[in-house]
């Protein structure tokens, strides 16, 4: 009875906790994996338009290099429970990390698009399972209470390989070949293989789950087809008839994922997680937090890049302070948690999120970069308190035996809500870059006298300076007055598009209000021990209350 009392609360007696197990090396190895996959992902996404040039093929076309990714992941995440299940920690990583260095070298000597294509599928599999396999590692590993500073180190992972990626990668396109960004990720790749080879021992339980057909069916089409109408909304709108009817397909066979799992004996994904409130509560805040920061984080390098006309390397070197905050405070925010609980971090997190993602929606064409910059790394410092520490919080309230499906579960939440979050944003600035650009254009072609006038006086200037006829220094007023409104109206959108992600914030700001922390069982003292008859055994039996087996919150 005790056992199971440490069972349900999630904490329990296990190697690690006799010292068997050296922690330290089996968290460097997971950590340097899935640093390596991140990297990878935002080393690639810099180097796309030298890709479209090399491979001469449409824009179309190359961000299949990332939605193919992306969906892959969506198709190897849910899959995760299971394999965890069937295989030891040391052959599940080690099988992703050779998956994942076998793409790399697919893609670093890829003649064509084709067999680019290939690699990054092959790169997919394997670091779709990096994450999920380490969290479920993380959480045999750690007790609930010093998970928060562990789950914290994996943070640096999630939020150092952003930051120095899209730098590194700034440069080396516009020093050198792109290959040179697969070449860099291969040895990192056989390090991480010769390490995890030495110190990865096995931390999880292999119960050899039965597979299931139809579950795997169902969550394919349906994440697949999810994830891909939304990848496409942000470029075709949602409007489009692709992207309306990859959604309900998508739609309907999650409903048929969910009723099946729900139902089954056997379930490849045990939804039933969603069951624990803290858990749920939990996935939904960061779910919400995912939206606004992908999104937000999108918004950024295009206002730089494509509208103040500043080069790749400018752009990763605005958004590098932030992102190597972030990745610092993820460790002392994931401690602090362990002390104080999650509530007050995500309360201050999300409060500064708000307020410095509203001031983000007030950008001007001459808005100075030193602004930004400051205004986005205090940003990334509000995001480092809430990242790693409300989906820890949430898989705190699930029982062991749950820890690979709760991973998976929120994983795989997570990126659908990410990907949502970045196309609902990007389809706000198009729409609203769009609707402002119709309204400078209308007061244009109105016949208000001071518009003419300024037109007129702007006109005879530039056939003066150039000594043509008026017609042509009409002819090139009206294109940079036309011009000026498109570069207004971008800004505009951009602006707008960052209110709406300031307001997803202020609602995970209130539902971070219901966040709570697992409430542990207290053993009974020797003094609440009923006494025994003279002459029976001096043993005490401890009696557990009904009420403590069941998963208690706060």
């Amino acid at each position: 009875m005790a056992e199971l009392e440490g069972n349900a609360a999630g904490s329990f007696p296990d190697r690690s906790d006799r010292g068997e197990i050296r922690k330290a090396p089996i968290l460097i190895s997971l950590v340097l994996g899935a640093f390596t996959a991140i990297l990878n992902q935002t080393l690639l996404n810099v180097a796309i338009p030298k890709l479209m040039t090399d491979f001469n093929v449409s824009a179309d076309t190359i961000q299949w290099l990332t939605t193919g990714y992306m969906l892959t992941n969506g198709i190897v995440i849910p899959l995760t429970a299971f394999l965890i299940g069937t295989f030891t920690t040391r052959q599940l990583f080690l099988g992703a990390m050779i998956c994942f260095g076998i793409g790399s070298v697919f893609c670093a000597g890829a003649p064509d698009f084709m067999v680019m294509m290939i690699g990054r599928v092959v790169q997919a599999a394997g670091a779709g399972i990096m994450m999920p396999l380490m969290m479920t590692v993380i959480l045999n590993l750690y007790p609930p209470e010093t998970r928060g500073k562990a789950m914290g180190t994996i943070g640096i992972a999630m939020f150092f390989a952003p930051a120095v990626g899209p730098t590194l990668s700034g440069w080396v396109v516009q020093s050198h070949s792109w290959r040179i960004l697969f070449y860099i990720v291969i040895p990192v790749v056989v390090i991480d293989l010769i390490v995890a080879s030495v110190f990865l021992t096995n931390v999880t339980e292999r119960t050899f789950p039965k597979f299931e057909t139809t579950s795997f069916v169902t969550s394919t089409l349906g994440l697949g087809s999810l994830l891909y109408g939304f990848s496409e909304a942000g470029n075709k709108g949602w409007g489009s008839g692709i992207v309306r009817a990859t959604i309900v397909i998508g739609i309907v066979f999650i409903v048929l994922f969910i009723i099946r799992e729900l139902t089954s004996t056997h379930p490849l994904l045990n939804l039933r997680v969603f069951r624990y409130t803290g858990f749920s509560i939990a996935a939904a805040v960061s779910c919400v937090v995912n939206m606004a920061m992908f999104g937000g984080a999108l918004l950024t390098p295009m206002y730089v890049q494509n509208i103040r006309g500043y080069s790749a390397l400018d752009s990763g070197l605005l958004l590098l302070p932030g992102a190597i905050l972030m990745g610092i405070m993820s460790p002392v925010s994931g401690a602090l948690m362990d002390k104080f609980g999650v509530r007050p971090l995500a309360l201050i997190g999300l409060i500064i999120t708000v307020i410095t993602t509203w001031d983000l929606g007030h950008l001007t064409s001459s808005t100075p970069l030193s602004h930004i910059m400051w205004v986005y790394t205090f940003r990334m410092f509000g995001m480092g308190f809430i990242m790693m520490t409300v989906m820890t919080s949430g898989l705190n309230h699930l029982p062991r035996t749950l820890n690979s499906h709760g991973t998976a579960a929120a994983n795989t939440v997570r990126m659908v809500a990410g990907s949502l979050g970045t196309s609902l944003l990007i389809t706000v600035m198009t729409n609203r870059t769009n609707t402002h650009y119709n309204t400078y254009i209308n007061h244009v072609l109105t016949t208000n006298p001071q518009i003419s006038l300024q037109l007129s006086t702007l006109t005879n200037q530039l056939a003066q300076m150039m000594g043509q006829p008026a017609a042509i220094g009409r002819e090139i007023a009206t294109y940079l007055l036309y011009e000026e409104s498109q570069l207004m109206a971008a800004v505009q959108g951009v602006d707008d598009a960052y209110l709406v992600a300031a307001a997803i914030s202020l609602l995970a700001l209130i539902m971070s209000l219901f966040l709570r922390n697992v409430k542990r069982p207290v053993p009974p003292s020797p003094a609440d021990q009923p006494e025994l008859p003279e002459g029976r055994s001096t043993r005490r039996a401890i009696v557990i209350p009904r009420r403590t087996l069941r998963h208690e919150t706060e």
